[in-house]
């Protein structure tokens, strides 16, 4: 199986650590955040091959990486402009012509979801044309909680809503279906996704187990945190 990490951004909100690197080369507890999303790709959903769909910066992926990394093949697509999600997916999938199913993921994602049976899900389900990791929205933010007297009646530190989903931003898609709705250059959330939606096509895969995005420096310490709780 053949996966995309979407990793073409500038990561503004990881200055100054993405200032001589793009996003999927921060280090998170000392490894760069790729290498964990290849090892997990690997080891659950059994890719063997992993693209990067890239921009910023990527000449100092392809130095970090070359064409191999512990056995897994590493390939390159390159954006000379920034094509959005969904246009970075289209050109990695156009250069690497394939029937079977792709794994497509943020490259901000860690997860220790069960790749492997989202991809079962995804064939059980039929021809469908895409299945999307969902999450529980968790609140950035701490609650309050008040009283119809509005007194206050305690707190609750960033809580989950488990009837509340999120986009957790690793995909399966089939390729030949999925070319169909891909734009040349947009969003795969904004133009492809929606329109899925319309004809039935995209399946929800929902995960209530670890999952992080590191999109900021606070993100940052908070993915490390977790880790370090979990050794």
């Amino acid at each position: 199986m053949k996966a995309v990490i979407l990793s073409g951004g500038q990561a503004l909100r990881l200055r100054p650590l993405t200032e001589d690197k793009p996003k999927a080369l921060i280090e998170v507890r000392g490894r760069p955040i790729s290498e964990y999303q290849i090892d997990w790709l690997v080891r659950e959903g059994g890719v063997d091959s992993v693209t990067f769909a890239c921009g910023y910066k990527w000449q100092k992926l392809q130095e970090h990486f070359g064409s191999s990394y512990n056995g897994t093949r590493i390939e390159y697509s390159p954006e000379e402009a920034p094509l959005g999600t969904g246009g970075a997916v289209k050109r990695a999938l156009t250069e690497r012509a394939s029937d079977d199913l792709f794994v497509v993921a943020n490259g901000d994602i860690m997860t220790d979801l069960a790749l492997g049976k989202m991809v079962d899900a995804h064939r059980q389900a039929g021809e469908l044309t895409a299945s999307m990791l969902v999450v529980p929205y968790r609140s950035r933010f701490g609650v309050v909680k008040i009283d119809t007297l509005r007194m206050v009646r305690g707190f609750e530190e960033k809580p989950a809503f488990p009837d509340v989903w999120i986009n957790g931003g690793v995909y399966v898609l089939n390729p030949r279906k999925a070319m169909k709705y891909l734009p040349d250059k947009g969003d795969i959330e904004r133009e492809t996704f929606p329109k899925l939606v319309d004809r039935g096509e995209l399946l929800s895969y929902p995960h209530y187990g670890g999952w992080w995005f590191v999109d900021s420096l606070k993100d940052l310490k908070e993915v490390e945190g977790a880790m370090q709780l979990e050794r």
